[in-house]
């Protein structure tokens, strides 16, 4: 096994939002330093890391200086091109690793990883025109979703159809891009594991989370989730295998509806996660803390729960809250200095402790 990493080490960061800040902040609480690559300019991330790069991912002598100054490399942000990655792997590890990223990042890939692993998803099928569109709803059915392989998140890239008649308006929703058509399926609610692995191979699990949207967007994040004991022990179990399947290093999001039928894996994301920030006031080690463990080379944290916690994002205007939540001696804030408030942006996130546990 690789030796750990020691404090004074730096960790080097692709993507400057807000997962990369808080990942930097937990960083510097073990003593590593943080080096952000970011194309964009003032990103979050750069409020607290050591060292920011600027620069687009395209830019491959900038790629490899950045990974020459670094230990490790990991990232907040998946869709990475592969040629960039290419790059920065001849020079130093990448964790989680470039199998993760290449089956996270085409969703027909990873619904073909799970299915392949014996796990349930939806009903799916690959679209790249009208008539393969028309031969999908034909196999799958309607009410169902079209979304693009790539890219795409908080709604984005996504088109319902409700009935046959509304394909067409759905594929032009998508440019032109390779889809997938996803059939609906009859769940009562959504709930994700964030789990983590380590070098040595151990896994560690938190709780799963209760996940409620609007318009496409996390809303909020309960703990705990409403689900029996074998369900969430089955909830558990599915990350770990997905992780152990993927000789996965660091902190994943795993998404799931909890159905009559079972759990159906919806989708995962090889990184920290929007739905485990309630880990922040819920665990001594939190999901970024983990992250940075995982991917050092230290043991894994505890990922046992102290409290019940509601997870709240903060999305656009919603920051004017944050005076009377303030008063409220049981919330957590979280901002994430984003300059300019926009409509669907998340600005931040709260923690509000509901109760320890007895």
């Amino acid at each position: 096994m690789t030796e750990p990493l020691h404090p004074g080490a730096t960790i080097g960061i692709l993507g400057g939002g807000q997962l990369g800040r808080m990942l930097s902040v937990a960083a510097s609480r073990l003593g590593f330093h943080c080096h952000i690559y970011e194309p964009g300019a003032a990103p979050p991330a750069g409020h607290v890391a050591a060292r920011v790069t600027t620069a687009p991912y395209d830019d491959l002598a900038a790629l490899r200086a950045f990974a020459q100054s670094v230990d490790v490399i990991t990232y907040e942000f998946e869709n990475v091109p592969t040629a960039s990655l290419d790059a920065l792997e001849a020079i130093r590890p990448i964790r989680p690793n470039r199998r993760a990223l290449a089956v996270s990042q085409e969703r027909i890939a990873e619904k073909d990883f799970l299915t392949g692993l014996g796990l349930a998803t939806a009903p799916y099928a690959r679209v790249t025109d009208g008539e393969t569109l028309q031969e999908a709803i034909a196999r799958i059915g309607t009410p169902a979703i079209l979304k693009t392989t790539r890219l795409g998140y908080d709604g984005k890239g996504q088109a319902r159809i409700m009935a046959p008649e509304d394909a067409a308006a759905a594929w032009a929703a998508m440019n032109g891009a390779e889809s997938v058509l996803e059939g609906f399926i009859d769940f009562s609610h959504e709930v994700s594991v964030i789990a983590a692995r380590g070098l040595d191979g151990s896994v560690a699990c938190y709780d799963p989370g209760e996940n409620v949207h609007r318009n496409g967007i996390l809303h909020s994040t309960t703990l705990p989730a409403r689900l029996s004991p074998s369900q969430r022990s089955d909830a558990v179990l599915i990350a770990a295998r997905i992780l152990n399947a993927l000789d996965y290093v660091g902190v994943l999001g795993v998404e799931l509806f909890v159905t009559p039928r079972g759990l159906i894996v919806n989708e995962i994301a090889p990184r920290v996660h929007n739905s485990g920030h309630w880990t922040q006031a819920g665990c001594a080690v939190d999901q970024f803390e983990q992250h940075i463990r995982a991917i050092t080379g230290w043991p894994l944290g505890d990922g046992t729960r102290y409290a019940d916690v509601v997870m709240e994002n903060l999305i656009g205007a919603d920051v004017d809250k944050i005076p009377a939540l303030a008063r409220d001696r049981n919330t957590q804030i979280h901002l994430y200095g984003k300059a300019e408030v926009k409509p669907g942006r998340k600005m931040g996130h709260i923690n509000r402790v509901i109760r320890g546990l007895t």
